[in-house]
């Protein structure tokens, strides 16, 4: 079978720890999310050669480009059949909690899979894009490539070795994430966290996230909500958040099962019942953050289970 010549793929953003999963768990929204073309080349290398949305903020320099460090290992993987020029779209805000730099990994080396007819699943991409996720934070975490790359709701059992594991997403399931006009810094996220917890918040940390699954495989919402409770990272994190507090009740107010911040933040998701709530909350979010004086783009999104697509249209001409 002809293998294509280029291709467009979509990833989508993804919302991390999910308040009781501090690192270990992570859900794919339908958007925002980051559009790649991939043009087969004949040269022995994946390049960036356009980056749009960016800012001019992102590395063009491939051993600094998470799409071309996911893309370059692939290759290697495979044998190197073909090189690829990479033409990145970034259609989500940097910096804002939503797994930005994850989104456009995951895109990237799907696509090349793509091009290359498809040798390997989407489960065996997972060490590329988690090689790019250590190239831009210094860590190869899987909490945002995971649920990017997999689809739905999945808990990171093991680094070593790597173990995932793709939990079920109750119908209707939907996810209001309000992104404040405001930065908070990876670095600065992980400074504020306390070394050590108490055995006690240990104890209620794990008996929420083992609650949260229970609930996600028997449906359960009302379980559900209660379980999303972060007694390690939301506390420090929070004060970080300019209006957090109200921007969390807000969400409550409109009926969320829970509220909290979105990975390192400054973005904070509220997980609801259905769309229509979840609307809602997205606006009595935005209104919250407004009274403290932020502006904010708000994304009403159900759990999105497919993980990356390939776009019909190239990422310019398609809006996701």
């Amino acid at each position: 079978m002809t293998q294509p010549a280029q291709v467009s793929v979509f990833a989508p953003a993804t919302v991390a720890n999910v308040a009781s999963g501090f690192d270990v768990l992570g859900f794919a929204l339908e958007n925002p999310g980051d559009a790649v073309t991939l043009i087969r080349t004949e040269q022995k290398r994946a390049a960036v050669i356009s980056i749009e949305g960016d800012g001019g903020k992102l590395p063009r320099d491939p051993a600094k480009n998470t799409a071309a460090v996911a893309v370059s290992g692939f290759l290697a993987k495979v044998g190197f059949p073909f090189g690829v020029d990479i033409r990145l779209k970034k259609m989500m805000p940097l910096s804002s909690g939503l797994g930005s730099s994850a989104a456009s990994a995951v895109a990237a080396v799907f696509g090349a899979n793509v091009l290359a007819g498809s040798p390997l699943s989407p489960r065996e991409l997972l060490p590329f894009t988690m090689a790019a996720e250590k190239v831009a934070c210094g860590t190869a975490h899987a909490d945002n490539v995971a649920p990017s790359l997999l689809g739905g709701f999945v808990l990171v059992r093991s680094y070593d070795p790597l173990d995932v594991v793709q939990l079920p997403v109750p119908r209707g399931l939907s996810c209001a994430v309000t992104h404040p006009h405001t930065e908070v810094r990876t670095e600065d996220a992980r400074a504020i966290l306390k070394k050590e917890i108490r055995l006690a918040d240990a104890v209620r940390q794990w008996g929420n996230l083992a609650a949260l699954v229970a609930a996600l495989y028997n449906g359960d919402l009302t379980l559900l909500g209660r379980s999303l409770q972060d007694v390690v990272a939301e506390p420090a994190r929070s004060l970080l958040i300019p209006g957090f507090t109200a921007v969390k009740a807000a969400a409550l107010s409109a009926g969320a099962l829970g509220c909290s911040i979105s990975g390192s933040g400054p973005s904070v998701f509220a997980l609801c019942a259905s769309e229509e709530t979840a609307r809602e909350a997205g606006r009595r979010m935005e209104a919250a953050f407004k009274e403290a004086g932020l502006a904010s783009d708000v994304y009403i999104s159900a759990v999105n289970t497919q993980g990356p697509r390939v776009l019909a249209d190239r990422p310019t001409d398609t809006h996701p």
